[in-house]
């Protein structure tokens, strides 16, 4: 694999599961950058086109379905319709987490005087459905694993931010501060000569897993590697929170997400 290629998780007859990096549109955008179908395409060397069955927002990483035909797109655009294919997301979250886990039902709606934002409207917002637990308590910082029933624009990180613990870098909704180690290293000492660098200095949530109800033994699970940057963040924070790896509920956990290996 090229160096600036899309990580292909799956390759099959009628669809690919995807590694989409974050800062990638998934659909034209104002910045002309090109979008993922084209980039797949010519990566792939694929002359027929690929097709759209979900969408990420572009500053979110991880796992994607695409679509090699029309009947593949119909046939998975209505199982997410149905709520037939789970997601699982890893969202660092910053703020007290009031208890190991929960449901946020409140309902969405865009900003009329932004409309690229989203917010709570009671009145006529459309249902959003958002299930979350801990994962690890990582000091001020929390790793959860969270499942977006619905599937609305900026859901996780409108939900997130609305119950006081949005995601520890986000430019809508939270802050854009990046992820320092010196922040949480006790007597951390950087050398004259160098300015410390960011662990992380994007938006903190990742799709880790699709998993598909399809298959002779069951569902079908995919997950998507982390990003370098998000994985030194939690190796990192794992290592000098005031627990360390005990601060994992489960404690295989940090294994599995730096390995990819599915979640329960």
């Amino acid at each position: 694999m090229a160096k600036n290629d899309i990580e292909i998780i799956y390759d099959g007859p009628d669809f690919l599961v995807v590694n989409k990096p974050t800062g990638i549109s998934v659909t034209g955008d104002r910045s002309g950058s090109a979008d993922l179908l084209p980039l797949l395409q010519k990566q792939l060397g694929l002359t027929d086109k690929l097709r759209l069955v979900h969408r990420l927002d572009k500053l979110t990483s991880g796992a994607m379905l695409v679509a090699k035909n029309v009947a593949t797109q119909s046939s998975f655009s209505s199982l997410f319709e149905k709520r037939g294919i789970k997601k699982t997301y890893l969202a660092l979250v910053t703020g007290p987490v009031p208890r190991p886990s929960g449901k946020i039902e409140l309902p969405l709606s865009r900003s009329k005087r932004n409309p690229q934002v989203m917010r709570i409207d009671g009145k006529r917002g459309k249902a959003a459905v958002t299930n979350w637990r801990t994962l690890a308590a990582l000091g001020s910082l929390k790793l959860l694993a969270v499942e977006p029933v619905t599937g609305r624009t900026h859901q996780i990180r409108v939900h997130m931010s609305s119950r006081r613990m949005p995601l520890t870098i986000d430019p809508l909704y939270g802050s854009t501060a990046p992820v320092m180690l010196s922040h949480f290293k006790d007597r951390y000492v950087t050398r004259r000569t160098r300015t410390e660098k960011p662990l992380i200095d994007r938006l903190t949530l990742h799709a880790y897993q699709l998993q598909i109800p399809e298959g002779g033994d069951g569902p079908v699970i995919f997950t998507a590697r982390l990003d370098k940057k998000f994985a030194a963040a939690i190796k990192m924070l794992a290592k000098y929170n005031p627990r360390g790896h005990e601060a994992f509920v489960n404690p295989d956990d940090l294994s599995a997400i730096l390995a990819a290996q599915p979640l329960p």
